[in-house]
């Protein structure tokens, strides 16, 4: 499954938990907790690959 649509159907999921008094049932849960496996890994290998961001870095400024 590509990662877009991992996205789509997590936010889809979550628009019908809404919809539903704040509730899922059984087979809702299971695909949940599915999909949010495979988007938890795929975030855990961007880490691995520092793909990830860490902001800007500070300058040490000398002030005299």
């Amino acid at each position: 499954m590509r990662p877009a649509e991992v996205l789509k159907q997590l936010k889809q999921l979550r628009e019908e938990y809404r919809r539903q008094s704040f509730s899922y049932t059984k087979e809702q849960r299971a695909e949940y907790d599915r999909l949010l496996v495979m988007r938890r890994e795929r975030v855990k290998s961007f880490y691995a690959d520092g793909r990830v961001s860490k902001g800007k870095t500070k300058q040490n400024v000398e002030v005299t």
